[in-house]
């Protein structure tokens, strides 16, 4: 059975504008486990900058996510997480992806307009959607999510990103584009045809992302699929964890861990 958790109007909002945002998205223990798992992530290392110019701006990323964290591995099978992609992209739903950002305090460095289409090149950015949340208060000072609303039928040329060692940049419109600020918990959903980008961090406090990105597996032409995860969260050969880790992964169990471990 199909969870319910997402209001007519947030689907109506993606399906027309090609993001959808929603707050509050995730419990505030599990909010505080999420920032006590990246705490200890960055302490010991395992992000690098991505920055090409590290003397002046950071940007850390840890791309894949579930390789280092039981907590995130777990997080995509959360019944509402399911339900929310479902609802959006239809099923069955499978992750391909999994990363954090981290912009350090005063000296973090935005991310370039760009569409993950460009990477991932789906014939119908529909299929395709990404979860992006905020582990952190996003707000414009501190370099929340940017998104360029309607234009996800729209093909966008890229380019390297001379900023970045990896990334790629396309430009917009940028009149058009609405800033998503939002409290630490909250999410937003957004096409892979969606052109997104973030800002710099001037705060004094480091602000953290995490992406987490989806396709219907029925609707995946054109993906490269041996380039990606492909974890299967519904269908037939959903396993709760089982072929992929070898055991079921739970994230109210993991949740609850790091609450207990702590730092």
């Amino acid at each position: 059975m199909q969870h319910i958790v997402l209001t007519t109007a947030q689907v109506g909002k993606f399906n027309n504008e090609g993001y959808t945002t929603v707050p509050s998205f995730f419990e505030p223990e599990e909010v505080k486990a999420m920032q006590l798992e990246i705490s200890e992530c960055i302490e010991k290392g395992k992000a690098r900058d991505v920055s090409t110019s590290p003397e002046v701006k950071q940007n850390l990323q840890l791309i894949p996510l579930e390789t280092e964290s039981k907590l995130f591995r777990a997080l995509p099978f959360a019944p509402k997480v399911i339900g929310a992609v479902t609802q959006l992209i239809g099923g069955p739903v499978i992750k391909i992806l999994d990363q954090l950002f981290t912009k350090p305090a005063r000296s973090g460095m935005g991310t370039s307009w760009h569409t993950d289409n460009a990477y991932f090149s789906l014939k119908d950015p529909m299929a395709g959607v990404a979860m992006w949340i905020a582990v952190d208060d996003a707000t414009e000072e501190n370099g929340a999510l940017r998104i360029v609303p309607k234009v996800f039928r729209h093909r966008f040329d890229h380019e390297s990103d001379p900023k970045s060692d990896h990334h790629i940049r396309t430009a917009v419109q940028e009149d058009d584009a609405v800033v998503c600020t939002m409290s630490a918990g909250s999410v937003a959903f957004f096409c892979f045809g969606t052109p997104h980008a973030t800002g710099d961090n001037s705060t004094d406090q480091a602000r953290t992302g995490v992406g987490v990105h989806f396709v219907n597996r029925g609707r995946m032409a054109g993906l490269e699929s041996r380039k990606w995860q492909r974890v299967v969260l519904s269908g037939e050969k959903f396993s709760q964890g089982r072929l992929e880790y070898g055991s079921k992964v739970d994230f109210t169990r993991e949740v609850k861990q790091r609450i207990h471990d702590g730092l």
